[in-house]
């Protein structure tokens, strides 16, 4: 039954997914909001995707080191702390370390759990299983823009946010309690 863990690792994670579509829905019109104009918004993604590509190949081998349920574990932590940076930030100049960090979960993210399901899931299966886990990606970035909309437009940025990080603390909940060790 190891092919069950795949479906722990995506339930774990789809919290994380849907709030990651809520997030990128509005972003940009939250960095517009601190003052960001459009070449800042810009700088402001570059540093977090520089991050996150300067962290992968370390993070990939923490997580071969130890362990990658801890890693993904700490990816989504630090996903909940990026959420609730946003949320507190007062100017856009305040983002740039938290944009470090969300990349930096980013790669943790990518090099923990597509690693996990490998260890899980035989070679003949690896496949239908990665599928299984881009499928989750895909519904939580399905449902999670219209719900950042709404959201956002109702009970404003910083809530919307707030409300994130106690959904992705969810999902940390799930995969601390129902992912075996790796």
């Amino acid at each position: 039954m190891k092919d069950k863990n795949v479906y722990i690792i995506c339930l774990s994670i789809f919290p994380l997914m849907v709030c990651s579509g809520i997030i990128y829905s509005i972003l940009s019109l939250y960095f517009q909001s601190l003052g960001a104009g459009k070449s800042q918004i810009g700088l402001l993604y570059t540093c977090g995707a520089t991050s996150g590509a300067i962290t992968a190949p370390f993070l990939g081998q923490l997580s071969d080191r130890i362990g990658r349920k801890k890693v993904l574990l700490v990816s989504m932590a630090l996903f909940a702390f990026v959420f609730f940076g946003y949320a507190i930030s007062k100017t856009w100049g305040h983002l740039f370390p938290i944009q470090v960090g969300e990349g930096m979960a980013w790669a943790a993210l990518g090099a923990s759990a597509m690693a996990l399901i490998a260890d899980f899931v035989p070679e003949e299966r690896r496949g239908k299983a990665m599928g299984i886990y881009n499928t989750t990606w895909n519904l939580g970035w399905i449902i999670g823009p219209t719900l950042g909309g709404f959201l956002s437009d109702q009970i404003g940025f910083r809530l919307t946010f707030l409300i994130c990080v106690f959904i992705i603390l969810s999902g940390l909940a799930m995969g601390a309690f129902l992912l075996p060790k790796r």
